[in-house]
């Protein structure tokens, strides 16, 4: 039998722009500027939204802000660990004494963001972890809380939010699906 789902647009090119340019200015306001900061973006729709976040701030304070990419894999709870996975990507003196910008695209359930949090933690001590993600859609399994939200919706367990960002998708939407 086919399931049938239903896909209701959420946010358009247009409102995920307003979004990021919001987040923007809280950040800088938060932050009190730049100084010390660098964005983190999750992969793979995070360090996107990272990136454009960096050019909005740019053209606000004038100043670039550092983005770096985050991958979560070796971090995650839900796969067995290897010898390999100690390893971090990124470079101690990357995060080391700095006010780190985590981004993600969806919050959910909070394990992607804790492994985030798990491999900037393993590439040195920042002064602060803060957490911005497009769209929070509630069901936490772990105290998780964004800084930075685009845009709160509540969702059922059987719905799904995607985001299509151009970079990868060629389209800037967000949509529910219901499934």
């Amino acid at each position: 039998m086919l399931t049938v789902q239903q896909e209701h647009v959420l946010m358009d090119e247009m409102a995920i722009r307003r979004a990021l340019t919001r987040i923007a200015h809280e950040i800088l306001e938060r932050n009190k500027g730049v100084d010390n900061c660098i964005l983190a973006g999750i992969r793979t729709r995070g360090i996107y939204l990272a990136e454009r976040i960096a050019a909005r701030m740019e053209e606000i304070e004038g100043v670039r802000i550092p983005v770096i990419g985050v991958d979560t894999a070796s971090f995650r709870d839900d796969r067995e660990r290897t010898s390999a996975d100690k390893e971090c990507l990124l470079e101690r003196a990357v995060v080391q004494g700095r006010k780190v910008v985590l981004f993600d695209d969806v919050l959910y359930t909070g394990r992607t963001v804790r492994a985030a949090m798990d491999a900037v933690m393993a590439s040195g001590r920042p002064e602060m972890i803060q957490l911005a993600v497009l769209v929070d859609r509630g069901h936490r399994e772990l105290p998780i809380r964004p800084d930075f939200v685009g845009k709160n919706v509540p969702t059922a367990k059987a719905e799904e939010i995607q985001v299509r960002l151009k970079e990868v998708d060629g389209e800037d939407l967000v949509a529910i699906i219901q499934k």
